[in-house]
């Protein structure tokens, strides 16, 4: 006679359906365990993404017609995109490695360049500098060795720039708003003894470009001082200037050629609240009321004061065409120039804001460096919108005197 289960257990075993009942309970139990500290482990890090650039050699998007032309050009992003993909996950950073995106292929005289954005999420404490170069050399690895596409080795390039932690949420209202914490890295104040002068965009970790009319009165480094962040007092970061290179062409009052570059010293170090942003092709286009974001210290009325607090603006590229009508600012718009805002007024650059930047972002969430606060007629007047310096104008002349 058969015993009831579970009077006697220490003399007959589990019915096989009870031990698949715990089993199927015990895998459970464990599952959830283990989503529980991977989300944990998780969510103590961030989606961080890097840009980098390599060239494809003897690649030419030369195709006989237009279809053809876009399979062409699609094999090679995808065949890019594969080997990325392939570089890190067989790589000691698959575990952090989540995907890759091929977003511009460039044509240059014996190959193609390709633009490449690269996702990872990392744990927040290491040092970004850390994985920068580990990405570097993995990938550099890789396509010394590669064999799928013809690539020069030494052509590869990790760009960190134009990415930012802070959300864009910028409200247009009279004066512009104060900017959230690390939401414009790349902005900084050019300082003449303490003084806030300009506004800077940081475009590498030892070179800033900005506006040469700030340096009229003040041509030589002494006195200068840079900070950044988005105080002025107290600065997250203050560097001495070590050298500033004024357009040779830019004659005050004439507003042609107003661009110049400052050198820091001692470089600064990259960290969430300072980044460089990115900076435009001579050749890329950017239409007509595209929204743009200006940001600054400077007065929030025409004759005011600058402000401690960085504050920040949406507005609009204004066509040429409407720029140069004789009720805006008719010939007075030349080579070199755009003009940005509105033509019903209210938001603009104003004294203090000169020498900033007027940025872009792109699908990638990466941002642009598109003009430097220039000049205009008052601050925020109907029909005389706010009027930049064009960096794709002058991108071979920052090339020639910075590398960049």
């Amino acid at each position: 006679m058969y015993r009831t289960v579970g009077l006697d257990t220490k003399t007959r075993g589990l019915a096989p359906w009870m031990i698949a009942v715990i089993v199927v309970v015990g895998l459970l139990i464990a599952g959830i365990t283990i989503g529980l500290l991977v989300y944990f482990s998780v969510s103590d890090q961030k989606l961080e993404y890097y840009h980098g650039t390599f060239k494809i050699s003897d690649a030419q998007l030369n195709a006989n017609t237009e279809q053809s032309y876009a399979y062409h050009y699609k094999d090679l992003r995808e065949m890019s995109e594969i080997l990325v993909d392939e570089t890190f996950m067989d790589s000691n950073l698959n575990k952090h490695y989540i995907k890759n995106q091929v977003v511009k292929l460039t044509p240059e005289i014996d190959g193609m360049r390709a633009d490449v954005v690269m996702v990872f999420q990392f744990p927040s404490n290491e040092k970004r500098e850390t994985r920068e170069k580990k990405i570097h050399n993995i990938l550099h690895q890789k396509i010394r060795n590669t064999r799928a596409l013809k690539i020069n080795a030494s052509s590869l390039q990790l760009n960190g720039c134009g990415k930012r932690v802070t959300p864009t949420i910028v409200n247009r209202i009279v004066g512009g708003e104060i900017a959230p914490k690390a939401a414009w890295p790349w902005q900084a104040s050019l300082q003449h003894n303490n003084v806030h002068q300009c506004g800077a965009t940081l475009i590498s970790n030892t070179w800033l470009v900005t506006a040469a009319h700030c340096f009229k009165n003040n041509p030589t480094p002494n006195g200068w001082t840079v900070s950044f962040g988005t105080t002025i007092n107290p600065p997250l970061m203050k560097r001495n200037i070590k050298r500033i290179v004024v357009h040779e062409r830019y004659r005050s009052p004439a507003r042609e050629y107003d661009i110049a570059l400052v050198q820091l010293s001692p470089q600064v170090t990259f960290t969430e609240d300072v980044r460089r942003i990115c900076l435009p092709d001579a050749s890329d286009y950017f239409p007509p009321t595209s929204t743009v974001y200006i940001t600054g210290y400077g007065a929030l009325l025409y004759g005011g004061d600058s402000q401690n607090e960085l504050r920040q603006a949406a507005v609009e590229l204004i066509s040429n065409e409407i720029c140069k009508q004789p009720q805006v600012y008719g010939k007075e718009i030349t080579y070199g120039m755009f003009c940005a805002g509105f033509l019903e007024g209210i938001y603009d650059a104003c004294r203090g804001d000169s020498g900033g930047p007027l940025v872009v972002k792109d699908s990638t969430d990466t941002w642009y460096l598109l003009g430097i606060v220039s000049w205009g007629d008052n601050c925020g007047r109907v029909n005389k919108p706010g009027v930049y310096t064009q960096i794709t104008y002058y991108r071979k002349w920052i090339a020639s005197k910075t590398g960049l």
